[in-house]
């Protein structure tokens, strides 16, 4: 069992930054791809982005892309999200998950955090 820990949400002003990180524990990190999610209230849950297990491929949603850089660390167990120019749409919970099949298509995720909160005011 793959446990995930988000943290560095917070309250932040459109134009700013903001870097997230996942902790996992419970199983080896460097055999499942990673992925963040985010869920605006009244909203489905939608992809953000997306690392290989070596860091190799990365993928994000046309929301996010060329401002949110996904990267991890396989020594600490850890995967980040850099988000930057960040508007009001993005606020939502951020979530990470993990893939222990990253390779199909669709991706499942096996296993998830609890999220973390980011709130982008205008």
């Amino acid at each position: 069992q793959v446990q995930l820990v988000e943290s560095g949400g917070g309250l932040v002003q459109a134009g700013g930054s903001l870097r997230m990180s996942c902790s996992t524990s419970g199983g080896t990190f460097s055999d499942y791809g990673m992925g963040w999610f985010r869920q605006a209230p009244g909203k489905d849950r939608e992809f953000v982005a997306f690392i290989s297990p070596r860091g190799g491929e990365v993928d994000y949603a046309d929301s996010v892309k060329g401002r949110s850089a996904i990267s991890r660390d396989n020594a600490k167990n850890t995967v980040y999200l850099q988000m930057n120019s960040l508007k009001p749409e993005d606020t939502a919970v951020y979530y990470c998950a993990a893939t222990a099949r990253w390779y199909l298509s669709p991706r499942s995720y096996d296993y998830w955090g609890r999220g973390t909160q980011v709130t982008v005011s205008s």
